[in-house]
């Protein structure tokens, strides 16, 4: 296969399969140096920036983030429950009737390992003004920094 960038699914399809045939060709694992580890490296890359450009995923809703990290660890709500401040306030926050707080939100990153960006981009109650918007998008390197951004869809 002739790398090249990636354009079209077409050329993402293939590209992934040359992987699989790499990665199955050998019994012995494949030296990064070697001509094979390489084309696995760099096809890799391309596949990567593909899926990321063309196949972005959204993070999940903070509450099904904690849920599924729960879910994972084999938690129950009591066994978090320092992590938000008692039994009832972790129950609250699981039922939607309180929103995370930012010590919450570090605490369950930092013990749970919870992506930020997990916790923080279900909170659709953070809004800036229009107002407010319009003021900061005429400073033009605010204006350049969001131009195209997931940030500036918000």
């Amino acid at each position: 296969m002739k790398t090249k960038i990636l354009r079209t699914e077409e050329d993402y399809n293939t590209a992934c399969e040359r992987v699989y045939e790499l990665i199955h060709s050998t019994e012995d694992s494949i030296e990064p140096a070697s001509p094979k580890g390489e084309e696995l490296e760099l096809l890799s890359l391309l596949i990567e920036k593909y899926e990321q450009e063309l196949h972005r995923m959204e993070a999940p809703d903070p509450i099904k983030a904690i849920k599924f990290r729960m879910d994972q660890m084999h938690l129950r709500q009591q066994d978090i429950a320092p992590l938000f401040g008692g039994k009832t306030r972790v129950s609250e926050v699981l039922h939607g009737k309180r929103p995370l707080t930012l010590k919450m939100i570090t605490l369950l990153n930092r013990y749970l390992g919870i992506p930020l960006e997990s916790l923080i981009s279900g909170n659709k109650e953070i809004i800036l003004e229009a107002e407010n918007k319009d003021k900061l998008l005429k400073i033009s390197s605010i204006h350049d920094y969001l131009k195209g951004s997931r940030a500036a869809m918000i």
